[in-house]
């Protein structure tokens, strides 16, 4: 079966690097769009980074842009999301999920999401 599973968020300081990972299975990378998305409490869901399928374009929120990098790991089946430079503001959940299209407004797979935390 398809299934995304989310990992490496942590506590980190402010300026500091993580990266996140999203493991996929029951699928090649090839087949889906990969986005990443980040949700706090009381707000909305807002996408963070996407790479097209067949390892094509990426798009990034300008929130993140020049930050975040997003590439995909094809021996891994894994698909990452580099943060650096972190914010207080970056501190959420972050999610991954797989679609059609880096432009399409549904996702049909999503992973559990993992905590990230930007704390001095």
């Amino acid at each position: 079966q398809v299934q995304l599973v989310d990992s490496g968020g942590g506590l980190v300081q402010p300026g500091g690097s993580l990266r996140l990972a999203c493991a996929a299975s029951g699928f090649t990378l090839d087949d889906y769009a990969i986005g990443w998305f980040r949700q706090v409490p009381g707000k909305e869901r807002e996408g963070i980074a996407c790479i097209d399928s067949n390892n094509g374009p990426t798009t990034f929120a300008e929130s993140v842009k020049g930050r975040f990098t997003i590439f995909k790991d094809y021996p891994k089946n894994t698909v990452f999301l580099q943060m650096s430079s972190l914010k207080f503001e970056d501190t959420s959940v972050y999610f991954c999920a797989a679609g059609s299209s880096c432009k399409s407004t549904r996702f049909e797979y999503w992973g559990q999401g993992t905590q990230v935390s930007v704390s001095s």
